[in-house]
């Protein structure tokens, strides 16, 4: 069994074939054992208690427990019923009587818990070194460190002790261990995920994370947490959508040259333009979007209002312990009280301009991609200088939360010098499918083995739509279709992409004239007709009213046949508007003749 890998289709592979849970248990702690690394775990409560865990589980059955006999590790400021949360303070311990909302939801699919994970304590940092306990070794290069704050997590999880991990993002402690550990960190959009349970840092911004070794991983255990929670104020209803094939074409802003930063750091410069060279060939248009707005939001994370939602946390504790804190943490935190309610003021105020002015600029692509670490550290070089490297490392990640944004940090390679290069691919809230369907395919293309495991990545197959999921297909043609400059009006209704496709050849396609965007129409014809490049997106019934309802003349929703026989919704034109129009069937399709220019997302210059 400690040959078996823990990415979930292969352990349930080894389960279908015969395989024990108690022979995954072993494998678990002498994979510990291996490690031997004291700095992983805070609490580790042993073979007999996941044992216990597992007599619960009933036969196997990854339909109704989709994490069935799944091991994860839990970062130490989320509860689980029986084991002690510390947040990396001894002395502010406590036994929570019940799981965090989403420790209970993936216990339900199934899934067990090997132990409580070290992290920068109170969740204050991006280092992983802050901790009063041994610090976890960075699993790629014991010389580096960890990340954090959810070092513990990321490092179990890159040694192939779990198959996930749980931690937490309130800066980028969910992206930033990723990236320096070479696997993938999912940081959902905010409230998807309950933090009921969760030991607060900044309580606005807060979300769990997910670690895996697999983008597939990452979104099973997404699926199977998310949901709105009563007992979370800041819990929202988000439409999750599964994990399906991205679309074809896909705008990505990325930072202007000029507005990179990584502080001297060639190999990683060199890395990120790789990684950029791999999303052109994947199909996206890369667009330099100016960053400066970006990184003045980043600079409010740690003044005023937030520096003060960390002290309001913990305010009780650390006036009666403050002895017990970390000296780092106890100097960023101690900062507040410093700080004026007209500070914090100050800093809703200035965060609320910057959303504004940025909120074009964010709908202007589909998704961002930046760099997820500026740069790798020494720990030895952030035990010198605690302050500034870590900030530098949350150059990339601490405006995510604030500008309501969801990521993930996807490996993209090994930069010249073989440490992980990682990019992190960002949107607007709601869209964690989008940003994962595009990170699968970069970590694909990649090649790179799993985590620090040796393992080579498994094969996926996209999640086909289910035909009674309540969603209505709709054939686009022209203007609407990806990358294309009305493709933003399906994405706004919460519109996912299912498939290219080709029409039967029933069909001419015509450049309509007169039209303020360049816009096709496509004609059934009795004869003469030609096959027709199109894509199907699919929608819920109201948005799909609500789009069909906003469709101008001459253009119109009829039926339209495709060349598997197969037939939908979709964009047709009334013969009366073809006035004027040119028939450009013989290109085969829109996109073929509109070209990169009449796209609304230029290529990179």
């Amino acid at each position: 069994m400690s040959e078996v890998r823990f990415d979930i289709g292969s352990l349930h592979a080894a389960y279908a074939a015969g395989v024990s849970v108690a022979a995954m248990i072993d494998a678990v702690h002498a994979r510990i054992a291996a490690a031997d690394d004291p700095g992983i775990f805070i609490h580790l409560p042993g073979q007999a208690d996941m044992l216990a865990q597992a007599q619960k589980l009933g036969p196997f059955d990854p339909v109704a427990k989709p994490l069935w006999g799944v091991p994860f590790a839990v970062k130490d400021n989320i509860d689980v019923a029986g084991m002690p949360t510390t947040a990396a303070c001894a002395e502010y311990a406590y036994m929570p009587e019940a799981d965090a909302t989403v420790v209970a939801r993936l216990k339900a699919a199934g899934a067990l818990v090997v132990g409580k994970t070290n992290l920068d304590q109170f969740a204050t940092g991006l280092v992983g070194v802050r901790t009063p306990y041994p610090i976890p070794r960075n699993a790629v290069d014991a010389s580096l460190v960890p990340g954090g704050s959810s070092s513990g997590s990321a490092v179990a999880t890159a040694r192939g002790i779990v198959s996930f991990a749980l931690g937490t993002d309130t800066a980028g402690s969910g992206r930033i261990p990723a990236g320096l550990n070479n696997i993938v960190g999912l940081k959902p959009t905010v409230g998807a995920l309950s933090a009921a349970g969760v030991v607060p840092a900044c309580r606005t911004l807060d979300c769990v994370s997910v670690f895996a070794l697999t983008v597939d991983d990452a979104y099973r255990v997404f699926l199977a947490a998310a949901g709105r929670d009563a007992a979370d104020p800041y819990s929202r209803d988000i439409a999750v959508q599964p994990l399906a094939v991205r679309p074809p074409v896909l705008s990505v802003g990325i930072p202007a040259k000029a507005d990179l930063k990584f502080f001297g750091d060639a190999a990683m410069q060199a890395g990120f333009e790789a990684s950029l060279a791999t999303l052109s060939r994947l199909g996206c248009r890369l667009v330099e979007i100016p960053f400066g707005d970006f990184y003045a939001t980043a600079n409010l994370l740690y003044e005023g209002a937030w520096v003060a939602e960390r002290y309001a946390a913990i305010r009780d504790f650390m006036e009666a312990n403050e002895a017990a804190l970390h000296p780092v943490t106890r100097k960023i935190i101690g900062g507040a009280r410093n700080l004026s309610a007209a500070d914090a003021f100050r800093g809703l105020y200035a965060l609320q301009a910057y959303r504004a002015k940025l909120a074009p600029v964010i709908a202007s692509v589909d998704l961002f991609c930046v760099p997820t670490a500026p740069t790798h550290y020494t720990t030895a070089a952030v035990l010198a200088d605690p302050i500034d490297t870590n900030s530098r490392l949350g150059t990339y990640t601490n405006f995510v939360n604030l500008l309501d944004m969801c990521g993930i940090a996807v490996p993209t390679g090994k930069r010249d010098d073989g440490l992980p290069m990682s990019v992190t691919l960002l949107a607007p809230a709601g869209r964690d499918a989008l940003t994962a369907a595009l990170a699968r395919d970069l970590h694909a293309a990649s090649g790179l083995s799993l985590g620090a495991t040796g393992w080579q990545q498994p094969g996926f197959l996209p999640s086909a739509s289910s035909a009674d999921d309540g969603m209505i297909d709709l054939v686009v043609v022209g203007a609407h279709l990806s990358g294309m400059p009305l493709n933003g009006q399906l994405s706004q209704l919460g519109a996912r992409f299912s498939r290219s496709a080709k029409t039967s050849a029933a069909y001419r396609l015509y450049a309509l004239a007169g039209q303020s965007v360049p816009k096709p129409g496509l004609l059934r014809v009795a004869e003469g007709g030609a096959a027709v490049e199109v894509e199907v997106w699919r929608l819920s019934a109201d948005a799909f009213g609500r789009f069909v309802a906003a469709i101008p003349p001459p253009l119109g929703i009829g039926t339209i046949e495709l060349d598997d026989g197969s037939s939908a919704k979709g964009f047709l034109v009334e013969t009366a508007g073809l006035s004027g129009a040119s028939d450009i069937s013989s290109f085969g399709g829109w996109r073929r003749f509109a070209g990169p220019s009449k796209n609304s997302a230029p290529a990179r210059t």
